[in-house]
């Protein structure tokens, strides 16, 4: 890959500055990759979705349907009344953070300063973001303001002194999980580009050309898919923990 020799390594992304603060600088290799990966998403599953027969059905179909039946059953297990949106919202996810890690694959680090869409923090954070606010979404609904507010209160059975105590581990509980999703997946995906920038500095040409293919075989591959897989069960597992005690609270 052609970062893999360059001089510096790929932990910074160029910028484009629309000249009015911070807040419009924009990192377009990641708006790049991002666009890519999602036109690859809806294109594959628009091409599934044509193929799909209920009297044939092919290999692809059959893992299509066993991946969106896996995470149905997951989200019942975990939030069965709110699967009617956090479904499509883990499978999109799933599929399209899979689909950014595997274009990896593809000579994308050939055009200068463009690196996989998961690989900028800020791609990672904005996924993390829209769970976090449909999530806590969901627990308003779920309880209620008043309720919600409360839920930030347990354990409910200690006293209220020690309630109190807890208050404040529960909000940063809350707030640590967009950080933990942004960062495990930005993480992992960036050691992987750094390594093969150290493979490339350690070896010579002719011996780093097999091992960064091996290496990145093993890291696109396998932790890509890894890393969807993770992403998309902990968002159904957070739905999941919104309804912590809530039907012993309406049980009495």
């Amino acid at each position: 890959m052609r970062f893999v020799f360059d001089e510096q390594p790929p932990v910074t992304h160029p910028t484009v500055d629309l000249g009015c603060g911070t807040w419009c600088t924009i990192n377009y290799d990641s708006i790049i990759s991002s666009v890519l990966a999602i036109v690859v998403t809806v294109a594959a599953a628009v091409l599934i979705a044509r193929a799909m027969n209920s009297e044939r059905p092919n290999r692809v179909q059959a893992l299509a349907e066993w991946a969106f039946s896996y995470v149905r059953a997951t989200s019942k297990e975990n939030a069965p009344d709110a699967s009617s949106f956090v479904v499509p919202l883990a499978a999109t996810i799933g599929v399209y953070i899979l689909v950014a890690n595997y274009l990896d694959f593809l000579p994308i680090t050939l055009i200068p300063n463009l690196h996989p869409a998961n690989t900028d923090v800020n791609q990672t954070a904005a996924m993390a973001i829209v769970v976090f606010v449909l999530l806590h979404w969901y627990n308003i609904r779920l309880r209620g303001f008043k309720g919600y507010l409360l839920y930030y209160t347990r354990p409910h059975e200690l006293p209220v002194w020690a309630r109190a105590i807890f208050t404040p581990l529960n909000v940063i509980e809350e707030i640590v999980k967009p950080v933990t999703l942004a960062l495990r997946l930005f993480g992992n995906l960036l050691a992987g580009l750094l390594m093969l920038y150290v493979i490339g500095l350690l070896l010579p040409p002719f011996l780093a050309t097999p091992v960064v293919a091996i290496w990145k075989l093993f890291d696109v591959l396998f932790i890509g898919l890894i890393q969807a897989f993770i992403f998309m069960l902990l968002t159904l597992v957070y739905f999941g923990l919104a309804r912590e005690g809530f039907e012993q609270e309406h049980s009495h």
